[in-house]
């Protein structure tokens, strides 16, 4: 059975409170909210999460078989670094839809924003099926996708922690498990339809855009939020002068700077080696495979040593994995580093999501609080894949990526500890 939603009271659900401590910025309530952790609605709010995960971030993980493929076909005139930017503005107009996803769900809910934002994301992918020239797939790929990507992440990312608190991190970890799997399946998929069938890139797209209509339908229909909207403020700016949210805000900015880039580079890093093209274009799938675990087995331990301690110790993980990148040669050390990456990275976007909604006192702000941070985050997904694309045009090689990505993976790992101290935690202690 559902346990009933308990309104919040009076005092909580005001609007003129000042920003205190790491209080709320526009809500201070006197007891802490209850949490169902669990029932039918939490567990179907998961599942849809979980779906939208599949055919968002999932989906998005393929770039990396669209930027090989690319290079070779429609704009191989065109270098790594331009490519680079249908990627980078992608991941940059999803952070900035999910900004608007987020606060549009905390003002208005889930269906109302989600099936429009469905129907943005598969017209997107259908245009990119008929695009030929590069800003042709910026406007299409690049723009309207990552917009529809974001519109659809923000609402669902948030209706997830409104429905849990002490299992908060495990719900988390399991819906985001669908990225994984989607990073596995959409990688594998393409690279098929586009190097061993007839289909050619026109209607592999589209397929891919028809699966991804029929699985988000639904999942737009079960995610909903479990709290009465907040009625005033759009978004909360005074949020930012809250230390502890902005050190890990400053925390996902680094490590943005620093995970996309394998999923884009990677397949070129080992054509560039030696490696087939089909079998460099499974690197993904390899990767995501072996995000799987992470993304479970780290919501676990945000529940049981807090999301600050958990995403420290990920990030320094993934800081020293990219670190390694500089001296991998073979295809067995390649795929080594794929499996690593992924094994130690996927548990970065659980530990982060979980921080993000502990943030706020009040949970009707989650979505905001999650929103506003991924804004801040995109703009580290615009400049580093060109970044990392003029890096390698320059100087002809990965080395000096390798060490970019590592040192800002490992600058997010303090901010995200700085963050666990500006909230009075000890250092050994859960936070």
């Amino acid at each position: 059975m559902d346990k009933p939603d308990e309104p919040l009271s009076e005092s909580a659900s005001g609007h003129d409170k000042e920003l205190s401590g790491n209080k709320d910025v526009d809500q201070t309530p006197t007891a802490p909210p209850s949490f169902p952790e669990g029932g039918t609605k939490a567990w179907l709010v998961a599942a849809g999460h979980t779906m939208t995960m599949f055919t968002t971030w999932g989906y998005l993980y393929a770039f990396g078989v669209y930027q090989t493929y690319y290079e070779t076909h429609q704009l191989r005139d065109h270098s790594p670094s331009d490519i680079a930017w249908i990627g980078s503005l992608q991941f940059f107009f999803m952070c900035l839809g999910m900004l608007f996803g987020g606060t549009l769900f905390d003002r208005f809910g889930g269906p109302i924003i989600l099936l429009p934002a469905t129907l943005i994301y598969v017209f997107s992918i259908m245009m990119t099926s008929i695009c030929h020239k590069l800003w042709e797939f910026i406007l299409a790929q690049g723009l309207l996708g990552g917009i529809g990507l974001g519109l659809l992440l923000g609402p669902s990312s948030a209706a997830t922690p409104q429905y849990f608190n002490k299992k908060r991190g495990a719900a988390m970890g399991l819906a985001l498990t669908g990225s994984s799997i989607g990073g596995v399946v959409f990688p594998i998929a393409l690279e098929r339809m586009l190097q061993n069938t007839n289909l050619g890139f026109g209607w592999s797209v589209r397929i891919c855009g028809f699966i991804i209509l029929g699985l988000m339908v639904p999942s737009s229909l079960v995610i909903r939020p479990r709290l009465p909207p907040r009625k005033r403020e759009f978004f909360l700016p005074p949020a930012f002068l809250d230390i502890p949210y902005a050190w890990i805000v400053f925390a996902c900015f680094c490590i943005f700077m620093a995970i996309f880039t394998p999923p884009i580079f990677l397949p070129t890093f080992a054509v560039e080696k030696g490696m087939s093209v089909p079998l460099a274009n499974y690197l993904i799938a390899i990767l995501n495979a072996a995000s799987w675990p992470s993304r479970l087995l780290c919501g676990v331990m945000a529940d049981k040593f807090g999301a600050l301690n958990t995403i420290t110790f990920v990030a320094v993980g993934t800081g020293i994995t990219l670190l390694c990148w500089q001296v991998v040669d073979t295809n067995a050390g390649i795929i080594v580093f794929a499996a690593m990456f992924g094994l130690i990275s996927g548990g970065v976007l659980t530990a982060g999501m979980v921080a993000f909604a502990s943030m706020p006192s009040n949970p009707q702000n989650i979505g905001t609080y999650i929103g506003m941070a991924f804004g801040v985050g995109g703009i580290a997904t615009l400049i580093a894949p060109p970044i990392d694309g003029a890096l390698i045009a320059n100087y002809h090689g990965f080395t000096q990526v390798s060490i970019l990505t590592g040192v800002f993976c490992l600058a997010g790992a303090v901010f995200a500890f700085l963050s666990k101290l500006a909230k009075g935690i000890g250092i050994f202690a859960k936070g």
